[in-house]
């Protein structure tokens, strides 16, 4: 006999996908165990036990009715009661046992009811396939392998360390915490002005719950391990999320099959109900075989029919059963919304309200898990929270990035100040207000970054620089950043990253911007008026702007260094400039200026003036500069100057003059009426010739003619003895005169590159000239005297 247990497969494939059984599922499958049983023992008796026993008659030809027969066999009977007792001595039949055998194949073939011979193993192939049916979805290809994904999910954030800790800590909050809480929360109220009232946050985090503030986390931290493994558990449900909402193949799976069901339950019912009544006990028989046996008329009994009678009769209960259980599933399927699940009971009960309601296949399976218990879905509705990821990231970050590490990663930045440079991070790490004698924070590529309170203790933070980092700032360091702040650097993709409490800081001293201010050309720039930042000093914008922001002018009146770095869009209307009367420090870098503006020439505290990478070709305007009494530094560099005019003597206050990467070819003598020069680049020209009156030049620095087509040096140049740096690589020299000797405090020079084919041993007298500062061939190098290589080799 088949054991019970091999039909096991058609059920629970695995322990596991219990939680995706409701209890319908669960009832109708001890069902089918019920109705298999039944069809197993049919089976097996109508194996083991004879099927059919026939008798044949004597007559020749049957009564027309059967109460003939009846009343023959009664009038037998009272003939031999009432004849003198006699012995018993049988019936003769003239048939033996292999004849007996044969006609009970023959009428169990013939005549016994279709119904009759095969209820068991209709019912055993009914009750295979309601198995099949129920537990379809768990091996179809298309739904099987989310149904495992996700169970194996659920498991291990049911279990994960993290979800108790998360709900513990939401939920196990005391009263008098709670109380606390609402009471500093008012006090902080009515401390704050209306505008400061709530958190400060970028646009990019306002679907952040502004009450969830990461804390210090307690001495019941996770260690390294769970913390990874539950931020492995968080990108796996992520992506399975992008996944399984997309279809919907899990839902339609299980309403075809409950569908089937249904319909199996109707035919079984129908079909059935209307052939229970052919399985009877007495079958007549006919058999062809009177030749063979003498007989053809035969009287069969059904051995198994009272039997097989019963268990129809329980087995078309148990479906009708059966089959209400499949109608009330449809039901629940067509009468409920199954494709949206909402965790409103679980934001309300947790607290944690961004657990965002999920829809098509994922939902469905939440509704299922629910049937078996809500638990399931609370635990792993955890792990669907933004605010729950980003605090286990700030528990992983405070456990890698301690006081002591950041404290090594400590440097002196550009201004003289104790530099933290933190990159792609996941978040800030707390630790960091530890560091009080941090001055300047610089993140980068950071998102989800929260400035709590804590803030305050970094007394000496005076500057900070945010690139690309979305930050939100509780009301606290928004006060002290107003206070404390003197810089701010910022780079951004739009406009409205732009931080919006950074238009408050009434310390601020340096403004840095970067990034694209004005998305349509064609539109006004979107920025803010800077009003309140009465202290600032220095304002660089590194952008796309077509003209001067009105922002800028309302802070025109105490601006000195106003730094303009366009991305070759043109820059127009410059009128504005004229009211920035205080500036002493221009750049407009790369705005396709092709003049130079006249608003400048009104800024006569002007000291330094850039005009990088423009489109300038004519600088007649260079007249107007002697205005300027106050410029020093003049750069025109990169541009496509081919000449330098004459009034260039004018600006008798220059002290350094960039003329590089342009198109000159003539140096005029007027040049070098400029004595108070001390920096001249002129590398990158078309300069064939040096004027001698370059002696003139006798505070000269810096002196770089480099990439030229020069072939003779001036012997007035080595009469500029303060020359510390000379630049002649890259031109047609071939001669380096031994007037060199004269600049005894060169200790840069570039010879590279040349058509010299020795250098002087008068290169000795440049006593503070080393190895390192000459840049020339090694081959030419071995020229001078050893005497004079030993000398510049040693340090």
């Amino acid at each position: 006999m088949i054991p019970v247990m091999e039909f096991r497969q058609f059920s629970e494939q695995q322990p596991a996908f219990r939680v995706l059984k409701p209890w319908w599922d669960v009832f109708t499958d001890y069902l089918s165990v019920v109705m298999l049983m039944i069809g197993v023992f049919g089976c097996t008796l109508q194996v083991m036990q004879d099927k059919i026993i026939c008798l044949p008659l004597r007559v020749s030809s049957l009564p027309v009715n059967k109460s003939e027969v009846e009343s023959k066999s009664l009038l037998h009977l009272q003939s031999n009661i009432s004849a003198p007792t006699r012995e018993m001595t049988g019936r003769k039949t003239d048939l033996d046992l292999q004849q007996y055998s044969f006609i009970n194949q023959m009428c169990y073939e013939k005549a016994l009811h279709w119904y009759a011979k095969y209820f068991p193993y209709l019912v055993l192939i009914h009750t295979l396939i309601f198995m099949v049916c129920s537990n379809f979805w768990f091996k179809f290809p298309g739904s099987s392998s989310k149904i495992e994904h996700f169970i194996s999910m659920l498991s291990k954030c049911f279990d994960s360390p993290w979800t108790t800790r998360a709900l513990s800590e939401v939920s196990g909050e005391n009263t008098e915490e709670k109380e606390d809480k609402k009471r500093a929360a008012l006090r902080s109220t009515i401390a704050l002005s209306p505008g400061e009232g709530s958190l400060e946050k970028t646009q990019s985090l306002r679907s952040i719950p502004e009450k969830i503030v990461v804390e210090k986390p307690s001495a019941s931290a996770l260690d390294k391990k769970e913390g990874e493994q539950a931020k492995a558990l968080f990108e796996k449900v992520k992506k399975f999320r992008l996944h399984v909402e997309e279809g919907d193949i899990l839902y339609l799976m299980y309403v075809r099959q409950t569908v089937f069901k249904v319909f199996k339950f109707l035919l079984i019912i129908a079909y059935n109900s209307s052939l229970v009544n052919k399985v009877r006990n007495t079958v007549l028989c006919e058999v062809e075989i009177q030749d063979m046996t003498g007989y053809k008329d035969f009287k069969c009994n059904h051995t198994m029919a009272h039997l097989f009678s019963k268990l129809s009769y329980c087995y078309l209960c148990l479906v009708a059963v059966y089959g209400f259980t499949s109608l009330y599933t449809s039901y629940w399927l067509f009468y409920r919304s199954l494709k949206e699940y909402s965790f409103e009971y679980v934001r309300q009960e947790t607290g944690i309200s961004d657990i965002p309601d999920v829809k098509n296949d994922f939902a469905f399976m939440l509704h299922m898990i629910d049937q078996y218990d809500p638990l399931y879905s609370k635990r792993f509705a955890v792990f669907l929270s933004e605010v729950s990821e980003n605090k286990l990231k700030q528990l992983n970050l405070n456990h890698e990035w301690t006081a002591e590490k950041l404290r090594q990663r400590l440097q002196t930045n550009g201004s003289n100040r104790l530099e933290l440079q933190l990159f792609m991070l996941p978040g800030l790490p707390d630790p960091v207000f530890e560091v009080a004698e941090l001055q300047s924070l610089k993140l980068e590529i950071i998102n989800n970054v929260t400035i709590p309170a804590s803030i305050s203790q970094l007394e000496d933070l005076q500057e900070l620089s945010l690139y690309q980092c979305s930050l939100k700032l509780h009301t606290t360091a928004t006060s002290f950043l107003k206070e404390n702040l003197k810089v701010l650097r910022v780079k951004f993709d739009d406009n409205r990253e732009l931080p919006h409490w950074m238009y408050g800081l009434r310390n601020l001293e340096e403004l840095h911007l970067t990034g694209s201010l004005c998305p349509d050309v064609s539109k006004n720039i979107v920025l803010e008026s800077l009003r309140e930042m009465k202290c600032l000093k220095t304002l660089s914008l590194k952008s796309n702007l077509t003209k001067i922001p009105q922002s800028i002018v309302d802070v025109s009146s105490h601006l000195q260094r106003l730094y303009f770095h366009n991305d070759g869009s043109k820059l127009v209307m410059l009128n504005n400039l004229k009211k920035m009367t205080n500036l002493i420090e221009l750049e407009l870098v790369r705005c396709d200026l092709e003049r130079i503006p006249h608003a400048v020439f009104s800024l006569t505290n002007l000291q330094e003036l850039d005009l990088k990478e423009n489109n300038l070709r004519s600088i007649e305007e260079i007249i107007s500069f002697q205005h300027l009494r106050k410029l020093i530094c003049l750069k025109l560099w990169y541009n496509g100057i081919m000449y330098i005019p004459e009034h260039i003597k004018k600006l008798g206050s220059l002290e350094r003059l960039y003329f590089s990467h342009n198109k000159i070819e003539v140096l005029p003598s007027h040049l070098f009426l400029c004595n108070k020069l001390r920096y001249l680049d002129l590398s990158n020209n078309d300069i064939r010739f040096i004027p001698p009156e370059i002696g003139v030049l006798q505070s000269l620095l810096y002196f770089s003619v480099t990439c030229n087509k020069i072939e003779s040096l001036p012997d007035e140049l080595f009469f500029c003895k303060k020359l510390k740096t000379l630049k002649l690589g890259k031109n047609s020299l071939s001669i380096l005169s031994p007037k060199i000797s004269y600049l005894a405090l060169l200790t840069n020079l570039d010879l590279k590159c040349n058509h010299f084919e020795t250098l002087p041993q008068e290169l000795g007298c440049c006593r503070a000239l080393k190895r390192s500062g000459l840049i020339v061939e090694e081959t030419l190098f071995e020229t001078l005297p050893s005497d004079v290589r030993d000398q510049m080799k040693a340090e």
